[in-house]
């Protein structure tokens, strides 16, 4: 019997060790309850009527949207729900689109990955001592302030230290005090007429990158303004979201 050597340069060893690392492994979700909560367009313009209205007259120079109003009570009810202690920070991170923020921008057409995280900070206490309205200037004001030169300045920051998105370390970093929300309410799901068989009936959103707070958003089935929040939670957690008298007063 021949047998052959196999000769493994350090280069290649250093390739195949990175790929299994960043690559290969795959990530096992924790046990969760996911359900679907629906917000009728009526609902929604009561919250965001509610909320402007209580961050008074000091702001009338912009108007808070429907989908900050929305988040902010997600954000509220879910880290309520969570029973945290009062000092403990929370975090509500939005998916921003970096295509018109850019300079000059980006077309729409783009079929690139051209988005950012955008952050708000409160501690646990003062997100629930304080009003939906001021909770949802804290997002606006992120929203706002996010622009070409915080894009770049990702971009120049990856180039000089790059790293490769992956969801154990991302959970790692964020304790289960942060509320993430990804997709957009403003995208046209129920547009899609696969093969001429119609409308779709539902949309899901599959087994990936679930963890304890995640939030996808959806428009409603009906249109008009509502939204579909598919909130990925513990047992425990979900159960006392279904108990939020301000959340299910929302919900429906």
């Amino acid at each position: 019997m021949l047998i052959f050597p196999i000769y493994i340069s350090n280069h290649f060893l250093f390739y195949f060790v990175f790929t299994y690392l960043f690559f290969c492994r795959r990530f096992q979700p924790p046990q969760l309850e996911e359900r679907f909560f629906h917000f009728s367009s009526e609902a929604i313009a009561k919250i965001k009527l509610g909320a402007n209205q209580e961050i008074g007259n000091a702001n009338n120079n912009f108007k808070l949207s429907s989908f900050q109003a929305l988040i902010a009570l997600l954000w509220r009810s879910i880290i309520r729900a969570k029973g945290l202690k009062p000092g403990q920070t929370t975090n509500c991170k939005l998916a921003a689109n970096n295509r018109t923020r850019l300079d000059p921008q980006l077309p729409e057409e783009y079929f690139g990955n051209a988005l950012g995280v955008l952050v708000s900070t409160t501690t646990v206490s003062k997100l629930l001592e304080q009003s939906i309205g001021k909770t949802a200037l804290l997002l606006h004001q992120a929203v706002v302030n996010y622009t070409n030169k915080d894009v770049h300045g990702f971009m120049h920051s990856w180039l000089k230290s790059p790293f490769v998105f992956r969801m154990d370390n991302m959970l790692d970093i964020d304790t289960n005090s942060t509320v993430q929300v990804g997709s957009s309410p403003r995208f046209n799901i129920y547009g899609n007429d696969f093969v001429g068989i119609g409308k779709p009936i539902a949309v899901r959103s599959g087994f990936a990158n679930k963890f304890d707070g995640k939030v996808i958003v959806y428009p409603g089935y009906e249109g008009g303004g509502s939204v579909d929040a598919e909130i990925c939670l513990s047992f425990a957690c979900m159960k006392a979201l279904e108990c939020d008298e301000e959340f299910m007063a929302a919900v429906g």
